[in-house]
């Protein structure tokens, strides 16, 4: 082989070669890469094989001038990222959305955020035309990107409702919160428990909201007066769990059942029982939420409420992508459902 024809071969291929090996035009190969519906199967399909053949990757800053999209979507967690790697409910989620995007040719951009400075950046990125799309998850009342979003016009869709704003004209996915910490507390009151508590999450967000009202609802229906002094409030980590289940013990020294609103609070509930001597589910029935591997391995594995992540997560980008490619302009509203799973600790 000549010299020329061997740089010829590692010459970065472009556009006029596919169109050459494929036989058409260079417009026709630019209509097959961008998706459009305007080419034949067959024209389709050769295009498609000199690309595979040539090994040609898209120009994806050509392709954004002419299609004004980048093919990108962020995930924007409003946590910390400690918060965001070390909680499963987030790792559910970003497989989701990760893989629905996958198949639809999308790329994702995950990003995190909890201060008011970290969403001023934030914003200001994502309204710069870096993205085609925001899903926004965990967010906590009064988060200041919705708005931002919304006047740069860029398209959203929350992974759970926010509070404190009509819904009416907003996408979202969302779980069955109350329902959740409803099965939750009939399934403690099932086994015989009377004094039951809970840590709950956040009250800032819905579903720290939602589930204790799900738990109230469920002593209600049996008569149990509520006892506020039976709530602690956490905020769905390992370490407010343990703070919240030293405190009521010693408030509650009686207690028979808790309702964790997290797995990882319900670990650290059963490890404090644990040390102070409690056997669950002989002195005190446990339940958490979320359903994770952690529930499954701990000691004793744990009764939960599974909430499907993975398919919030799909959701939430499948949603979003119908926004961004037009194939849905109307708000979509999901809540998925919830079930609890029995093991040792109820």
């Amino acid at each position: 082989m000549g010299w020329g024809k061997a740089m010829e071969r590692r010459r970065r291929p472009t556009l006029e070669m596919v169109a050459a090996l494929a036989g058409v035009g260079r417009g026709t190969v630019s209509r097959v890469i961008n998706g459009s519906e305007q080419v034949s199967p067959a024209t389709r399909e050769a295009v498609q094989q000199a690309v595979r053949e040539l090994g040609y990757v898209p120009n994806r800053a050509a392709r954004t001038l002419v299609t004004r999209r980048t093919d990108t979507v962020a995930l924007v967690v409003s946590e910390s990222n400690q918060r965001l790697f070390s909680d499963p409910f987030f790792a559910g989620i970003v497989l989701g959305v990760g893989m629905a995007l996958s198949e639809r040719g999308f790329q994702l951009l995950l990003a995190t955020g909890r201060s008011g400075t970290e969403h001023e950046r934030l914003g200001g990125y994502l309204a710069g035309q870096h993205v085609d799309g925001v899903l926004l998850l965990s967010l906590h009342r009064n988060d200041p990107l919705p708005k931002l979003l919304s006047e740069s016009g860029v398209p959203f869709v929350y992974g759970g409702r926010p509070l404190g704003m009509s819904e009416d004209q907003m996408s979202y996915v969302d779980i069955d919160n109350f329902g959740g910490g409803r099965i939750a507390t009939r399934r403690l009151i099932e086994t015989g428990r009377r004094k039951i508590a809970t840590i709950t999450g956040p009250q800032d967000m819905i579903a720290g909201v939602e589930r204790l009202q799900g738990y109230r609802a469920a002593l209600d229906e049996v008569g149990i007066e509520f006892d506020e002094s039976l709530v602690f409030y956490g905020d769905f980590s390992y370490d407010s769990g343990t703070s919240a289940m030293r405190a009521l013990l010693e408030r509650h020294p009686d207690l028979d059942a808790v309702f964790a609103a997290s797995d990882l609070m319900g670990l650290a509930t059963l490890r404090v029982l644990r040390a102070a001597g409690r056997t669950s589910p002989g002195d005190v029935a446990v339940v958490g939420y979320d359903d994770s591997t952690l529930a499954e391995h701990a000691e004793p594995p744990m009764t939960t409420v599974n909430q499907p992540t993975e398919l919030m997560g799909r959701e939430m980008a499948r949603v979003l992508i119908d926004r961004i490619t037009g194939d849905s302009a109307e708000p979509v509203q999901l809540i998925l459902d919830t079930h609890l799973v029995l093991r040792e600790s109820a």
